[in-house]
C-alpha cells in the first residue's frame, strides 16, 4: 500500500492516493517549465535533463507552440481523419518536408507505442510475412504488441504468453553476422533503434545500420528504424538515420514531434502504405487538429532555430566536459548529440537521486548502471557546466551503500521510461 509524507502538498497527496500505483513517484510536484528549467510548487528550480523522456527537445513551453495551441484550441480541437482538416494537411506537409526522401506517407497516432503497433501491422500487410527481427537491449514500447519487440524480460514476464514474441528473433545489437543469419525469406521487418535509449544509450555503428539496409533489401524484408527518441534533432541531425546515410522503409516517430503535445506517427514509403487495406488500421485521436498545430510550430522552430546544429555542438561540448571528470566510478561516456549516457562501475540510482535532491538536476537511468542525460536542445552552455559540476560533486560525495542514498536508490532503481 502506498503511503505519503504527512508534510506533502495536497497535490502530491491526491496523486499518490488516486494514481494507479504503477509509477514510483518522486516526492515533488512540478508546476512550471521554460526552456531547460522546471520549477516545483515551492519555487525551487531544476535543470531538466529528462525533458519528459526526450519529449521537450525544443524546450518547455516554447512560445511558438504555446501560441499555436492557444489559437487552435479556440478554432477546433478534434476532427477524425476521415474528415480532412486544414491543420492536419499543413502538419503532414511540414513533416514530409523534413523526412528522408521516399518516406512520404504517414499514419498519424498519439504515441510511440501506437506508432510501433502501426509499423507492425503495415509490415505484415506490405510483405505478407509475420516474422520479425529485433535487438537485444532494444525497447519498443509497453503495449502487448510492442512488447514482443522489447528485449528486457522484466517488461514482458508479468504478462506471460499474452506477449506473443514467438515470431520475433532477437540479435545482438551491432553483430552483423547474427543479423545476417536471422533475416530470412519469412522476415517481415527488422526493427532497431539507431541509438538504443533504454538499452544504455548505445549508438549503432554505420556498418551495422548499412548492413541492415542491404540485408533487408536482399531478403525482401522491411527496415524499420525506431526514431521515437532519436528523432527531431536529438542526435544532431533531424533524424539519426541521416548520420548513417540510410533511408529505411519506415520510421516510428513520436516524443518531440509536437513540442510536448501527445503525438505519434509511422512514416513509410508509398509501396508500404499501398498494401494496407482500407480500414485496416485506425485511431480516434490521432491527427487531431490541436496536436497538428503544435507539431507545425515545433517542426518550424526546429528548422528556424537550427536545433539540429545546436544539439550537435552542445552535445559534443557536454560529452567533452563529462569525459574530463576524473572519477574511478566512470566506465564510459557515450552518446550522439544531446542523447548522452554515462556508464558507471556501480548502480547509477544513488547518483541520479543525489543529483535531484542535492543539486537540483533531473536525470534518468538507462539500464541500472547508466545515468542518461536528455536535456532540451535549448539548454545553455552555462547550464551544461552546472550539470557537469553537480555530477562531479555527487560522484565524489555519495556512498551508494549508506543512509539516504541507499534508500533513494531502492526507489530510483525501479524508474523506467
Amino acid at each position: 500500500m502506498t503511503t505519503t509524507n504527512t508534510n506533502a502538498s495536497k497535490w502530491l497527496g491526491a496523486e499518490m492516493r488516486y494514481d494507479s500505483g504503477v509509477y514510483n513517484k518522486h516526492q515533488v510536484v512540478m508546476v512550471r517549465g521554460q526552456g531547460a528549467t522546471v520549477w516545483d510548487e515551492q519555487g525551487r528550480a531544476y535543470i531538466d535533463c529528462v525533458a519528459g523522456y526526450g519529449v521537450a527537445n525544443i524546450g518547455h513551453s516554447h512560445p511558438d507552440v504555446v501560441k499555436a495551441i492557444q489559437e487552435q484550441a479556440a478554432r477546433l480541437i478534434v476532427m477524425p481523419q476521415t474528415l480532412p482538416n486544414d491543420k492536419r494537411a499543413e502538419f503532414l506537409t511540414e513533416l514530409v518536408g523534413v523526412l528522408p526522401q521516399g518516406l512520404d506517407r504517414v499514419f498519424l497516432c498519439n504515441s510511440g507505442t501506437e506508432a510501433m503497433e502501426a509499423a507492425k501491422k503495415f509490415a505484415i500487410t506490405a510483405t505478407g510475412r509475420q516474422r520479425f527481427v529485433s535487438m537485444r537491449r532494444g525497447f519498443s514500447g509497453r503495449s502487448l504488441g510492442a512488447l514482443a519487440f522489447t528485449w528486457e524480460p522484466k517488461y514482458r514476464e508479468p504478462f506471460g504468453e499474452a506477449v506473443d514474441n514467438k515470431n520475433v528473433d532477437f540479435v545482438t545489437y551491432g553483430n552483423i553476422e547474427e543479423l545476417r543469419a536471422a533475416i530470412t525469406d519469412q522476415t517481415a521487418a527488422v526493427i532497431l533503434e539507431p541509438v538504443q535509449g533504454e538499452g544504455g544509450v548505445r549508438p549503432a555503428s554505420p556498418e551495422f545500420i548499412q548492413a541492415a539496409r542491404e540485408l533487408t533489401r536482399e531478403k525482401g524484408a522491411l527496415l524499420i528504424l525506431d526514431e521515437i527518441q532519436t528523432g527531431f534533432c536529438r542526435t544532431g541531425k533531424m533524424f539519426a538515420s541521416e548520420h548513417f546515410g540510410v533511408v529505411p522503409d519506415g520510421m516510428t516517430l513520436a516524443k518531440a514531434m509536437a513540442g510536448g503535445m501527445p503525438i505519434g506517427a509511422f512514416a513509410m514509403t508509398q509501396e508500404v502504405a499501398d498494401r494496407m487495406p482500407s480500414g485496416g488500421h485506425g485511431t480516434t485521436f490521432g491527427g487531431n487538429p490541436l496536436a497538428m498545430a503544435a507539431g507545425v510550430a515545433a517542426i518550424r522552430a526546429m528548422k528556424n532555430e537550427g536545433m539540429a546544429e545546436q544539439a550537435r555542438e552542445k552535445g559534443a561540448y557536454f560529452m567533452e566536459k563529462l569525459r574530463a571528470i576524473n572519477s574511478p566510478k566512470i566506465r564510459e561516456v557515450r552518446g550522439m548529440g544531446l542523447m548522452i549516457g554515462v556508464e558507471l562501475k556501480e548502480k547509477s540510482a544513488p547518483y541520479i537521486s543525489a543529483l535531484e535532491h542535492e543539486e537540483s538536476v533531473l536525470t534518468l537511468a538507462a539500464t541500472p548502471l547508466v545515468v542518461r542525460f536528455l536535456p532540451p536542445v535549448t539548454i545553455s552552455r552555462e547550464q551544461i557546466d552546472q550539470v557537469v559540476a553537480a555530477f562531479e560533486r555527487v560522484l565524489n560525495s555519495v556512498n551508494p551503500r549508506e543512509g539516504r542514498a541507499a534508500e533513494l536508490a531502492a526507489r530510483e532503481d525501479k524508474q523506467t521510461e
